[in-house]
């Protein structure tokens, strides 16, 4: 297959992920190991230039203009393909050198590693005119029009790019780069791609050291192996590149513009269905034209049922007053017997606590007015027992409405268990209120104490506990949450914003009805996203297919031939 056809392809796999990405990688992978422009034996070998470049190399040293450096042969072990006939492989020194070191001392115009302009491969409008006396400690690479830098922090950015101007002030790069400028027989452009090409990627990850900020040292840099082509090659290569580069970026566009119209129509869909969520306007929300998220299709769901919309209203039902009062009754009684402790009354929903209007039979409520008992877990750290039967769970437990025990979750022993052990009921339900704000999940019997990270409630009988985590998984319950939740890194979400919380309560009949149907949107929703999901690895198998034809396909035909 060639090339040109790979991206007339490029709708059939352009919702794998990263599709573009790829390609551009793949052009870069070809260009570098021959395969994508034709050989010419009439090319000056690549071994010829490098006899040039060794020689240009040692006048420099001599007249004491660049380091000495020691170069090896490339080993066969370092050698990560087979490279044509008239090429060679080479390091990185053989190609390129420095320019020396300065203390600035006058004014320079400052290139930093935020001033590299990564996409484009060249230096941004950001870079800084300084005065020497404001000169930061790594600005001291000298750097001229046509050098190659290369971020060695963090090399996995590719912040790489070509000194393709001239500055009024002085140029000085930080000691972040590794620099590289060209020897007569080298094109910088050919560099350029090479330094941002798989194989010397895969080389850096090989060799960076460091956590925080991981990076290779010069040493390292300068030792990394090159495959060289003639020169004349190098030049094809690059136009080559050049070209398909710029179709890529036109794909790009295209790919983005018909984003944002299946955005537009996905929106337009959510709306239509948000106005009214019949089983019509369902559909389209699956339609074939556009993907909608299906987070997005769970929240917009979950927020139409908070509000009272997915399901018609029934003059039948009893009104939602009369079953606050007889929820009040109930949890009057459990005080009496002692049962649970005696709540103080919390104080009544003002208007401007209504986000949105309810129906007519329903009515705003405090989260605290339909339980027995609300609380968090423990404020400290129990005494661990590994192998034990009862698990200390936290807020990241509480998934997709049940506990879920994880490899790492740890066991405490049963006088443990016995001393922190939360009243829970088969109608508690258990929410996170510290980092991932309002997950869910119910009580099932598991053996296990809470941690500080989740808190309980033991819902009052008359009360769907379904219903109660649709609210609580709701974007309207995520955003009360945000809103008073405590904490920059990590939000927690007090006690008493849990107690104070204003819940849109409808009859029980309708929360039944509003639990099913949720049920019936979420399976569908489940389904999409398979399908989602199964669509976009059809297409990144398409993708990787043509990918590894294409690399494993031989080199282009060569001319020159007699």
């Amino acid at each position: 297959m060639k090339l040109e056809t790979f991206f007339e392809k490029f709708d059939q796999f352009a919702d794998a992920p990263d599709a573009v990405a790829k390609m551009r990688e793949l052009v870069l992978e070809l260009g570098v190991k021959g395969k994508l422009v034709a050989q010419d034996n009439r090319d000056e070998s690549a071994s010829l230039l490098l006899e040039r470049t060794k020689a240009e190399r040692a006048r420099l040293i001599a007249a004491r203009k660049i380091k000495s450096r020691t170069s090896v042969p490339v080993e066969d072990d370092e050698r990560p393909f087979e490279l044509p006939a008239n090429w060679a492989w080479a390091r990185l020194l053989d190609v390129g050198h420095e320019l020396g070191q300065k203390v600035p001392d006058m004014r320079f115009t400052y290139i930093d590693v935020g001033g590299i302009d990564s996409d484009k491969g060249r230096i941004s409008e950001r870079v800084e005119v300084l005065e020497p006396g404001d000169a930061p400690s790594r600005a001291r690479k000298l750097v001229n029009r046509g050098t190659v830098i290369y971020s060695t922090v963090r090399p996995y950015l590719l912040n790489i790019a070509i000194i393709d101007q001239d500055f009024d002030s002085e140029p000085i790069a930080s000691t972040a780069f590794g620099i590289l400028h060209p020897f007569e027989s080298i094109n910088n452009r050919y560099l350029f791609y090479w330094l941002r090409s798989t194989p010397f990627t895969a080389y850096v990850q090989a060799g960076m050291k460091g956590m925080a900020y991981p990076a290779i040292n010069d040493e390292k840099f300068y030792s990394g192996p090159i495959a060289l082509p003639p020169l004349a090659e190098q030049k094809r290569i690059v136009a080559k590149v050049d070209e398909l580069m710029a179709l890529c970026d036109r794909l790009e566009v295209q790919q983005q513009g018909r984003d944002t119209r299946r955005a537009a129509l996905a929106r337009a869909s959510l709306a239509r269905f948000a106005d009214a969520p019949t089983p019509a306007n369902l559909n389209f929300l699956f339609h074939k034209s556009y993907d909608i998220s299906p987070a997005d299709l769970r929240k917009s769901i979950l927020t139409l049922a908070v509000q009272g919309k997915l399901v018609p209203q029934d003059p039948n039902d009893e009104p939602a007053e009369k079953l606050f009062a007889k929820i009040q009754t109930e949890r009057a009684q459990q005080e009496a017997k002692g049962a649970c402790k005696v709540a103080k009354t919390p104080p009544p929903i003002q208007r401007s606590e209504e986000p949105f209007k309810l129906p007519v039979e329903w009515k705003w409520v405090r989260l605290r007015s339909l339980v027995f008992t609300l609380g968090d877990g423990l404020h400290g750290t129990p005494e661990y027992l590994e192998g034990a039967d009862c698990y200390f769970i936290n807020g990241n437990n509480l998934i997709d409405g049940r506990i879920v025990i994880k490899p790492h979750t740890k066991t405490v022993s049963l006088p443990q268990a016995e001393k922190h052990r939360k009243p829970l009921t088969m109608n508690t339900v258990l929410v996170s209120i510290n980092g991932t704000l309002g997950s869910v999940a119910f009580y099932n019997n598991e053996n296990v104490i809470l941690g500080k990270s989740a808190c309980y409630f033991n819902l009052a009988s008359l009360m769907d506990k379904h219903f109660v985590r649709r609210v609580i998984e709701s974007p309207y319950f995520v955003h009360y949450a945000e809103k008073n939740a405590t904490g920059s890194t990590i939000r927690n979400l007090g006690l008493k914003a849990m107690n104070y919380f204003p819940l849109p309560l409808p009859p029980l009949a309708e929360q039944r009805r509003i639990v099913a149907k949720v049920d019936q949107f979420m399976a569908l929703v489940d389904e999409l996203e398979n399908h989602l999901a199964a669509s976009r690895a059809t297409a990144k198998h398409l993708l990787e297919a043509l990918v590894a034809e294409l690399t494993a396909a031989g080199t282009p035909s060569r001319r020159g031939d007699a």
